[in-house]
């Protein structure tokens, strides 16, 4: 290479020691935000993670390469050098909560039963296969010296690989690879399908448990409203009529949204409406209250409810 070129190299390599030194002195020093790392014991503790020692071992090869240069020994900077391709192993820091894998893990172990069987039978037809093949092509085809190369055949084969550096010769060779390939290839081919299946129903039941987060809380919401409706006297099949399904409460919003005129009292209207209605008065519904009115009558029909229960376990006594 040429001077300039070499200037380059020397120059791109200090800008990576500095981009990734400040990177991980910042790492180091920002750890003390967490509780398990606070200190210079939990920033040491820190320190001594996996990825942090491949961090910290890819900084001290590039330092040394740069302090060796090209002028001293060749094959040990070129193996320090080497080194520095661990920080490919950063790349596996992507994925911080590890979601990937606790899917991969969750899917293999829903169906390792599964996986097994298939595994197992696979083995067998390799273990055969070979075997019989072996036992054919092994005085007339050089391909086949040892019991080794017909396994690696096999594998080769049953797997649709296919390098094509061994194959039988003989008749009674190639009938019995034919009958074998085709069992044991279904056999290989299954737990692509078996994991493909379980991906599939792994990430169908996480959209029907997000779907199942969505709906809890308006489900809690219309709970607490039949509790609060009963506490306001209205019998169970009132409450049950003034509920709307959990399916509908975006309806109703998107109505009462757009209507900017007269409107239907809401389940809340109905809730925090004056005691008086239901002992048997009448209000005008087509008045719109505020929130404070509303609440202000709450406060007294929940008090008159008080006091009256009050009253009765007084004359009961």
């Amino acid at each position: 290479m040429s001077r300039q070129e070499d200037e380059i190299q020397e120059l791109s390599e200090i800008v990576t020691i500095v981009v990734f030194g400040v990177e991980y002195i910042v790492r180091i020093w920002s750890a003390g935000c967490c509780c398990r790392y606070r200190g210079w014991r939990g920033r040491l503790k820190f320190a001594r993670k996996p990825f942090c020692v491949i961090d910290m071992m890819v900084l001290i090869a590039s330092l040394s390469v740069l302090a060796a240069g090209t002028q001293g020994n060749v094959f040990a900077t070129s193996a320090i050098r080497s080194l520095r391709f661990l920080q490919i192993l950063r790349m596996l820091r992507m994925d911080r909560r590890g979601g990937t894998w606790k899917l991969l893990g969750s899917v293999v172990y829903a169906h390792s039963k599964e996986l097994i069987t298939a595994w197992y039978i696979g083995f067998l037809c390799l273990i055969l296969a070979s075997f019989l093949v072996y036992s054919v092509e092994k005085d007339d085809n050089k391909m086949f010296e040892t019991y080794a190369d017909a396994l690696w055949w096999g594998l080769i084969t049953l797997t649709t690989i296919g390098y094509g550096d061994k194959y039988p010769e003989t008749w009674n060779g190639r009938l019995i690879a034919a009958a074998f390939s085709m069992i044991g290839v279904a056999f290989f081919a299954l737990p692509a399908g078996i994991l493909g299946s379980g991906f599939a129903l792994k990430v169908q039941e996480q959209h029907r448990q997000k779907h199942f987060e969505k709906r809890r809380n308006p489900a809690a919401g219309l709970i607490q409203m039949a509790e609060m409706l009963t506490l306001l006297g209205l019998s169970p099949p009132t409450a049950s009529r003034l509920i709307p399904p959990i399916n509908q409460l975006d309806l109703l919003r998107s109505l009462k949204g757009k209507s900017g005129f007269s409107r239907k009292p809401s389940i809340k209207d109905k809730v925090f409406q004056s005691p008086s209605k239901h002992m048997g008065g009448k209000t005008d519904e087509g008045v719109e209250e505020s929130p404070s009115k509303r609440q202000s009558r709450a406060k007294q029909a929940f008090r008159i409810r008080g006091a009256g229960s009050r009253q009765n376990s007084e004359g009961e006594w």
